[in-house]
């Protein structure tokens, strides 16, 4: 997708580039995952926040969430105003 940037390994549990902290997640929000059956397609899911399932403050994958709809997955990006 257009301004997002690749995942990328990184040493010591950094976070890859484009992935989302904790910080940046809030119920509520929209946002896109990718749900543990899709993790090697790649397929993205678009929804709402519910909840935020993952305790710590980042995680190189992407924070687990739950969306409104029930569907879990990690948080590959935040939707804004310009997607």
């Amino acid at each position: 997708m257009p301004g997002e940037h690749p995942v990328e390994a990184r040493e010591q549990g950094e976070v890859s580039v484009g992935i989302p902290a904790r910080s940046e997640i809030r119920p509520g929000q929209r946002v896109r995952i990718v749900e543990k059956q899709n993790q090697r397609g790649g397929a993205v899911t678009e929804g709402i926040v519910a909840r935020i399932l993952t305790r710590s403050a980042t995680h190189p994958h992407g924070i687990k969430v739950m969306l409104e709809d029930g569907r879990v997955g990690r948080v590959k990006s935040v939707v804004t105003n310009d997607d």
